[in-house]
């Protein structure tokens, strides 16, 4: 079952990898949603540039740990989720991660253009919530309570939406 028990050492489904620690307050979005939903995720700061073996070891070694979707949000040149999706066939999710320089575009086109064959599926520049939710969207395909929670999830948003406009 991919819901977490209340048994801390349940292992991860998701990983939600950084490209430095800055990126932190986004990527907590992504975690806050996992958490929410009760799925398990682990959370590391690993650089395309900065640690290439590392990053690389940990994205060939995810699938045979139990990991089913990678989340990489990187600012800047932003290879971290391309990289990652080069050596692994686990889906990966790209957030831009807002830079100062170019508010993002840099971050956003580096992951929407990668070259045919290596898919990264890319969210909103700073969009930590929804590659939580693209991530639990996936894993809902073979997990049908998850998918109920999913529905739910997204009624609630429509009350919401249609009590605000009264």
């Amino acid at each position: 079952m991919i819901l977490l028990s209340s048994d801390k050492s349940s292992n991860p489904v998701v990983a939600i990898l950084m490209g430095s620690a800055s990126d932190a307050e986004i990527m907590e979005q992504a975690k806050q949603i996992l958490k929410e939903f009760e799925v398990s995720c682990e959370v590391k700061v690993l650089s395309a540039h900065r640690t290439p073996e590392q990053t690389i070891e940990y994205a060939k070694s995810a699938k045979g740990r139990g990991i089913k979707v990678i989340i990489a949000g990187a600012g800047g040149a932003a290879h971290l989720a391309g990289v990652v999706a080069a050596v692994t066939t686990l889906p990966v999710i790209g957030i831009p991660v807002k830079s100062k320089s170019l508010n993002g575009l840099d971050s956003l086109l580096s992951m929407v253009q990668m070259p045919a064959g290596i898919p990264v599926a890319t969210v909103a520049i700073d969009g930590g919530a929804n590659a939580g939710l693209l991530a639990l969207e996936i894993l809902a395909l073979n997990n049908p309570e998850l998918s109920t929670k999913l529905d739910a999830y997204r009624k609630k948003m429509q009350e919401k939406v249609l009590k605000s406009s009264v």
